[in-house]
């Protein structure tokens, strides 16, 4: 059987350490992962648009090689998620909790 590379085992102790609290760590990763997930959403979108027809006829309708490759290559990407953990974990995510007077900018 497979192993599947998305799936990979976290230290819940080294989530938590950034925040002291595992739930804050899972909201940043969260908000980080939901602005990841609309950027790569834009891009592909932005790439599939060259490709966009006007005619419904289903006749003229063709495969095209490279919008199957484009497609092709952000299903391979890493999720949204996996990135935003990796960044946290890294600390390479700036965060503030609301009511905070630190100068970390918010997420």
């Amino acid at each position: 059987m497979a192993i599947q590379s998305s799936i990979i085992t976290r230290d819940v102790e080294k989530i938590a350490a950034p925040t002291g609290n595992i739930y804050e760590s899972v909201v940043v990763i969260s908000k980080r992962a939901r602005q990841i997930a609309v950027n790569m959403k834009e891009e592909l979108n932005n790439k599939l648009a060259e490709f966009a027809t006007t005619v419904d006829n289903l006749e003229e309708v063709f495969e095209n090689r490279e919008q199957i490759e484009i497609s092709k290559f952000y299903e391979r990407m890493p999720k949204a998620t996996n990135t935003a953990t990796d960044e946290f974990l890294e600390g390479q995510v700036a965060f503030r909790m609301r009511g905070d007077t630190d100068t970390q900018p918010e997420l």
